[in-house]
């Protein structure tokens, strides 16, 4: 497992939850929102609040959940039997309404080459009924600007889009900066709310053969203009992330205020 991040809860609550609603919020993203009797406690902090995401599987009648203290729930996990062990992803908070004790999570609807949903929790999500059960443990956050920052970086494909979009309206309203935004299609732009100093950069794939961060990275390598007293936030595919941190790395930013993070990686589908 990955070095605990300093802004990560040493004692992390896990939530029980059910589905409330399923909707398909525009061609790439599918929203499934959540509520739970102690769902209003959830420590919502804003930026890019993230959870890991426990499924129950097809098969089960019950969700089974490690049990731990601490932090160490990794190990607890794993001593689950894989048959009834849960599904564990990581998941950005999309957002969040404590008075009614409403969480909204954003999945992003990936296809295969003949069409299929791609993902065990984006395939969940999009079959998801009321009242079906699931589990989320706290993380806290990674996004980690520091106070002097002179100004915020933030590049992410579409598996950034909820951490982009919160980190946004939780800017303080005079921060500057510029966020480049990589979607599958144009329909998948939604409105932003953004520091007036923020300049917002939508890259729009379109071509659903190319992998996905390339257009956000080719972007970003465009961008050569770098304070070293800046903080960066780069984030989606593999690629993407390594990449982004070097360039901005040679550009003049200090590793130490480059945040980045490859939530997923691209595969080759090799033809049959």
């Amino acid at each position: 497992m990955a070095k605990i991040h300093r802004l990560m809860p040493q004692h992390p609550r896990m939530f029980r939850a059910e589905v409330v609603r399923s909707e398909r919020l525009s061609p790439s993203v599918h929203r499934v929102t959540v509520t739970g009797t102690d769902l209003s406690e959830f420590p919502w902090q804003g930026y890019d609040h993230w959870f890991r995401l426990f499924l129950q599987l097809p098969h089960q009648q019950c969700l089974r959940l490690p049990e731990f203290t601490g932090s160490r729930w990794w190990q607890p996990y794993l001593a689950i039997p894989e048959r009834e062990r849960p599904h564990c992803a990581n998941y950005t908070v999309a957002d969040f309404r404590p008075a009614a004790a409403e969480l909204d999570i954003d999945f992003i609807v990936h296809r295969g080459p003949t069409g299929e949903l791609e993902g065990q929790a984006a395939v969940w999500a999009c079959h998801a009924r009321p009242g079906d059960a699931l589990a989320m443990l706290d993380q806290g956050l990674l996004f980690d600007c520091p106070p002097d920052a002179s100004e915020v970086l933030v590049v992410a494909d579409e598996t950034g889009l909820p951490a982009a979009t919160n980190i946004l309206r939780s800017l303080p309203r005079d921060t500057v900066g510029r966020l480049i935004q990589e979607v599958p299609t144009a329909a998948d732009r939604r409105a932003l709310d953004a520091p007036a100093g923020v300049r917002v950069t939508w890259v729009v794939r379109d071509d659903s053969s190319s992998v996905p961060g390339t257009g956000a990275l080719g972007e970003l390598l465009r961008h050569t203009s770098v304070d070293a007293a800046g903080y960066a936030f780069v984030v989606g595919e593999s690629t993407l992330a390594t990449e982004g941190r070097r360039h901005l790395h040679h550009a003049g930013l200090p590793k130490n205020r480059i945040f980045f993070s490859g939530f997923w990686k691209h595969e080759v589908h090799q033809a049959a």
